[in-house]
C-alpha cells in the first residue's frame, strides 16, 4: 500500500467508530472470525485494543493483520484501523464506499 492510498484510508477512519473490540481473552477464534467478517463486508476496520500480556499494540495489530490477510493502516494509542479491500462487493460509480454505507 502506497503513502498516498494510507494517508486517504486514515482520514476515512477519523469518523469510524470501532466495530471489533479485543477483551480479556486475546485473539480467540472468534475475534478473528468477526474481524474477518467486518473487512468483509467494510473494508476499513477499527479495532479496539485491551491491554494484555503487555504486548505493544503496534505488535497486536501487525498480528490481526496476518490473521486476517489485510493491512495496518495506522494504530493510536489502543485503536487499531485495519483495510482489505473486498473485489467481491459490488461498486457502482459514485455510491460512497462500504465503510460509510
Amino acid at each position: 500500500m502506497k503513502g498516498r492510498d494510507r494517508a486517504e484510508l486514515r482520514a476515512e477512519a477519523h469518523r469510524l467508530d470501532p466495530m471489533v473490540h479485543i477483551g480479556q481473552h486475546g485473539m480467540t477464534p472468534s475475534l478473528i472470525s468477526s474481524l474477518d467478517d467486518a473487512l468483509r463486508t467494510r473494508e476499513l476496520v477499527k479495532v479496539k485494543l485491551r491491554t494484555y500480556d503487555n504486548a505493544k499494540p503496534k505488535d497486536i495489530a501487525n498480528s490481526l493483520a496476518l490473521a486476517t490477510n489485510s493491512a495496518v493502516v495506522q494504530v493510536i494509542g489502543r485503536t487499531a484501523t485495519l483495510f482489505r479491500e473486498n473485489p467481491d462487493l459490488e461498486r457502482k460509480r459514485g455510491d460512497p464506499p462500504p465503510w460509510r454505507r
